[in-house]
């Protein structure tokens, strides 16, 4: 219980950072083919680490990925950029807010 209200809290300091600034930038460790997406925790990096429902295959995370944040965040799929990590478990995602 004590991981979850602490992954609460972390993602709406996310969220008012993005309010503030208008955008962020997440260091995110996909963890693939799991039951449901969902924030997992945090790494001593600040790297949180997501899983995934979807395979990584023909870009089907991403997507999954994209959509989910789109909807934690409130924004746009097209606010959702990934500058880097495309091909890979370690993602820098951009997130705007218009």
């Amino acid at each position: 219980m004590k991981v979850i209200i602490k992954m609460k809290n972390m993602i709406d300091a996310y969220k008012k950072k993005l309010a503030a600034n208008n955008k962020i930038i997440l260091k995110l460790k996909i963890i693939s083919k799991a039951n449901k997406t969902e924030f997992v925790s945090k790494m001593e990096d600040n790297t949180i680490k997501l899983a995934v429902a979807s395979v990584p295959e023909k870009g089907k995370a991403n997507s999954e990925i994209i959509s989910f944040l789109s909807k934690e965040f409130n924004v746009g799929k097209q606010d959702i950029k990934i500058i880097s990590g495309k091909t890979s478990t370690v993602k820098l995602i951009q997130i705007k807010k218009e």
